[in-house]
């Protein structure tokens, strides 16, 4: 059975940096398109950045563009999230998730993903 855990959040001031995994067992994600998405409380989950099998296409939105990176080991088959320049609506459950994608492809909406972690808490205190 696949499963990703997610691990790296935490509290840290703003403008701080954190750097938040995603190992996946009981699979390769050799295969996969991988995706990180973030839930506030009271508010739906959202779409944060995707990245494609193969690593060469990338998506990220907007609000966090130039801030956070996305990247990939598949040899590690965990995916990272660099988020720099933190600010406090950056504040939520962060969650990974996985599908087969094509090699250039990326997805950005939840319905997308088929398996899905539990989620790793950041917190940014202004």
């Amino acid at each position: 059975q696949v499963q990703l855990v997610e691990s790296g959040g935490g509290l840290v001031q703003a403008g701080g940096s954190l750097r938040l995994s995603c190992a996946a067992s009981g699979s390769s994600i050799r295969i996969n398109a991988m995706g990180w998405f973030r839930q506030a409380p009271g508010k739906e989950r959202e779409f944060v950045a995707a990245i494609s099998r193969s690593g060469s296409t990338t998506n990220y939105a907007d609000s966090v563009k130039g801030r956070f990176t996305i990247s990939r080991e598949n040899a590690k088959n965990t995916v990272f999230l660099q988020m720099d320049s933190l600010k406090p609506e950056d504040t939520a459950v962060y969650h990974c998730a996985q599908r087969v994608g094509s090699y250039s492809a990326v997805y950005t909406r939840p319905n997308d993903y088929n398996v899905w972690g539990q989620g790793t808490q950041v917190t940014v205190s202004s």
